[in-house]
């Protein structure tokens, strides 16, 4: 291990930090454009034949730029995305990235570092820097963002050259070392664990803007929200946000093992879309539609006695024409990400006619970000992380979330030797419980290989 790395581990202050050498290269989870072609061939490529871990050069600071020494990550569906090449290369990004000169050529390289969560702590800061300093203990927000575009200042995330970093910048969070920009930073929460604070921002802060935000859904006490995949990492964290916000979560699973796993979250309605025969069928005209969204539909009546007022649908292609169906006349369908799938089937006479709406939503802006980790510094949202992997296995990792073989989120430990370091606050941790802060864990998961699957 690096002096630099070994010094944070020692939990040393700035001063020592300062002098402590910043290591020539660091290990990182990475893909290599030399995969590309063989996966882009293949009709089902395996995340595991194209994630290598291994060292790579460390890039010099932007003035704007801070390096963290990463404790700990978790794997997003982009890291899948990223490691099948699909449905975008990623070195494509980097490419479009690097052609704008200056700092970002850096990006534009023939291996990319990925990953777009970290927690961890701030060893070095560029001379445009003025909030962070060595020492401090960090959580990275996913977006990196131009402030010299106008609509960045309105809302970040309709400025066209905000990127989500780790996907479509290289240097990413998967790694003992990461490079971000001061703006994406936020206080770490300090009852929590490095793996847990790992696992939170990125699908946390997504839901929160679908749900909460003024630019999302907007849900108010006693709107019943449909949501699906509701043990994954953006669903489990939508229940929560739904309660706290007065709401009525709908949680649709796809095993009675997870339907079991959401009660525990606190989600008393649940609907296994295997019982009901909506299962993997992707609904292609607006007669199977109607069908399968009738039996859905009839399901949540039966639950609740109403339609719903929301549907929060990240699943894409295999559920949007569905979550058009059924949500009430008036209703509100808000999506993102789109994991099955971005070509979306629906009957747009039952959108128009019913005066429903459909929101589009991406990631979270800085406030909405640090309003969203505000809920966890608070303890009212808790992290929902399953199963942490080493740095080593991070293949295996990411497979399980390509083949949905998960909930919640699947954590990587970087620099963090084990799991339950990194706690400063434990009087609080204490108040809330630890059967509170991290619903979803299983003792038994501290071990380098899964055990919640399925």
């Amino acid at each position: 291990m690096d002096s630099l790395a070994s010094a944070v581990l020692a939990g040393a202050g700035p001063e020592e930090l300062a002098r402590a050498e910043v290591p020539t290269d660091y290990l990182a989870a990475h893909l290599r454009a030399e995969d590309m072609s063989g996966a882009l061939a293949s009709p089902s490529p395996d995340v595991r034949e194209y994630l290598h871990v291994g060292r790579v050069p460390m890039p010099v600071l932007a003035p704007d730029e801070v390096l963290v020494a990463v404790m700990a990550s978790s794997i997003n569906y982009n890291t899948v995305w990223s490691a099948t090449f699909s449905p975008v290369p990623t070195f494509k990004f980097l490419q479009r990235f690097g052609a704008l000169g200056g700092w970002a050529k850096r990006h534009d390289l023939p291996y990319h570092v990925v990953g777009s969560d970290a927690a961890g702590v701030v060893v070095r800061v560029g001379d445009g820097v003025r909030r962070w300093r060595a020492g401090d203990r960090v959580v990275a927000s996913c977006v990196q963002v131009d402030d010299h575009e106008p609509a960045s200042h309105a809302d970040a995330m309709l400025g066209g050259d905000q990127r989500i970093w780790g996907y479509e910048t290289n240097f990413g969070g998967l790694a003992h070392y990461t490079v971000v920009r001061a703006s994406q930073l936020l206080p770490k929460p300090a009852h929590l664990t490095w793996e847990e604070s790992a696992g939170n921002l990125l699908t946390a802060a997504t839901s929160y803007r679908m749900l909460i935000s003024e630019r999302g859904a907007r849900v108010k006490l006693g709107d019943v929200v449909l949501i699906w995949g509701a043990t994954g990492g953006l669903g489990a964290f939508a229940v929560q946000l739904v309660k706290r916000a007065g709401g009525i979560p709908v949680g649709v699973v796809s095993s009675e093992a997870k339907a079991e796993l959401l009660r525990g979250l606190g989600c008393h309605v649940v609907i296994n879309r295997a019982e009901i025969g909506i299962g993997g069928e992707v609904p292609r005209t607006p007669q199977r539609t109607a069908e399968l969204g009738d039996r859905l539909a009839r399901a949540i009546r039966q639950a609740v006695g109403e339609d719903p007022h929301i549907v929060f649908d990240f699943v894409g292609e295999a559920t949007f024409g569905l979550s058009v169906h059924v949500v009430r006349r008036g209703g509100t369908v808000v999506t993102c990400g789109s994991s099955t799938g971005y070509r979306h089937h629906y009957d747009n006479g039952v959108l128009t006619t019913r005066l429903k709406r459909i929101v589009g939503s991406h990631a979270a802006n800085l406030q909405e970000q640090w309003e969203c980790n505000r809920l966890f510094q608070l303890g009212l949202l808790s992290p929902v992380v399953s199963a942490v992997h080493p740095l080593e296995n991070v293949a295996e990792a990411a497979r399980l979330v390509q083949k949905n073989q998960h909930v919640g989120k699947v954590g990587v430990l970087c620099l963090a030797p084990r799991t339950g370091m990194g706690v400063t606050d434990p009087a609080l941790r204490a108040r809330i419980g630890e059967d509170r802060i991290n619903p979803l864990r299983n003792s038994e998961t501290d071990t380098p290989e899964p055990v919640l699957a399925g």
